[in-house]
């Protein structure tokens, strides 16, 4: 029996964040990362919960969120004798809200079991790209392992996602070319997992055929709010598919490449992705026609199709997707290959290669990936991946 749930209420369009003002006589904390409190972000955020009795700033938030500043999270939160939680920012900051309500709400079960407190959690994305204000999951890092580690809960959705475009007008192009690609990728990869069905299916039909018309024009102008409102709501549309569906080895690889060296997850996502469409279609630029194909290749045409892409053949429509995803990075400058990327040598590299296969092989979104990879399958990709 499969199964599709919506436990997030969506408000989205113009002047949606106006909907905290609803929030009244309550104790909120507002959790965040110092460039939204420097920047006046969240002093904006701030004055949308004038009707709270009390609200409180956790700003200690940093990219791929270890689990050392979630436990002083849990702290913060308990101190404030905390109603609601207001997530505000990208990925990182909606993981980390999420991954600190969902353990502050375990240890209320243990310490109070007859009279657990609720905390609603109301998420305010900042960049269109992770979709983790709809989403049962979160990741959390463990520095010291250089792992990261996805949680998987119904407990760690959001109660509110708010999505207005006035919070990402000001994103950069690099940025809007990360996350609008991790957006892509979410679509896709829910697309073609072997956990889809027609409602999941539906949803990334129409997360992948926006990011087709209005990607490319949030990052050439970032005043366009048409398109950057367009985006919000595709970055949405992904993470309710996924949600659902789950997602593949693209993501289990990125992770790992986060985790090691710190490259922002959408960049690591579209540099993976023609490489992880070729490897499940198990066709590539010498392929010719086959009489039998694996199940992915028809689902990819699909999306071929969506794009307005060449679809005369099977083989021709997955080299055509795979050829839109590379120029896609061209045109918004996401590097091709990790040498490109001017940051890492080849030794530190590929003494990590071994490491970081593991690690995606037990990543949590490996198993809805739609060709089952073996080590070996795993370390030729990140080897292919270092440069072409």
């Amino acid at each position: 029996m499969k199964r599709f749930k919506l436990s997030t209420e969506v408000l989205f369009s113009e002047d949606a964040i106006d909907a905290l003002l609803e929030e009244k006589d309550e104790n909120a904390v507002l959790i965040t990362d110092k460039f939204m409190v420097d920047s006046g972000m969240a002093d904006m955020i701030l004055k949308k919960l004038s009707n709270c009795k009390e609200v409180s700033v956790f700003s200690e938030v940093v990219p791929d969120p270890p689990m050392d500043l979630i436990e002083r999270g849990i702290a913060f939160l308990q101190d404030k004798d905390c109603d609601i939680v207001v997530a505000l920012g990208g990925g990182s900051s909606i993981d980390a809200a999420k991954s600190i309500v969902y353990m502050a709400k375990k240890i209320e079960e243990k310490q109070n079991p007859d009279n657990q407190k609720k905390i609603k959690l109301i998420a305010l994305p900042t960049t269109s790209g992770t979709g983790s204000e709809v989403t049962s999951f979160a990741v959390v890092n463990d520095t010291e392992a250089k792992v990261k580690y996805p949680l998987v809960s119904d407990s760690l959705t959001a109660d509110e996602a708010i999505l207005d475009a006035e919070l990402v007008k000001s994103v950069p192009p690099a940025i809007t070319a990360d996350t609008g690609m991790d957006v892509f990728t979410h679509a896709l990869e829910s697309y073609v997992s072997t956990g889809h069905n027609e409602f999941s299916a539906a949803l990334a039909e129409k997360a992948m055929e926006i990011c087709g018309v209005f990607l490319l024009r949030a990052y050439l102008d970032g005043s366009d709010m048409h398109a950057r409102q367009k985006m919000h709501v595709a970055s949405c549309l992904a993470g309710l598919s996924f949600n659902t569906a789950g997602l593949g080895i693209t993501h289990s690889m990125a992770h790992q490449l986060g985790a090691m060296f710190h490259i922002p997850h959408g960049r690591a996502n579209a540099m993976l992705l023609p490489h992880i469409v070729e490897f499940n279609a198990n066709i590539n630029k010498r392929s010719r026609s086959q009489k039998t194909y694996l199940p992915a290749v028809e689902r990819y045409a699909l999306v071929a199709h969506i794009l307005g892409l060449s679809n005369y053949n099977q083989v021709m429509s997955v080299r055509s997707l795979v050829n839109w995803i590379q120029f896609m990075q061209k045109e918004m400058n996401i590097p091709m290959t990790i040498q490109e990327l001017g940051t890492i040598t080849p030794d530190a590299y590929f003494a990590a290669v071994d490491k970081m296969a593991e690690a995606a092989l037990a990543d949590a979104c490996t198993p809805t990936n739609p060709r089952t990879p073996t080590k070996e399958d795993i370390i030729k990709i990140y080897t292919k991946l270092w440069s072409f």
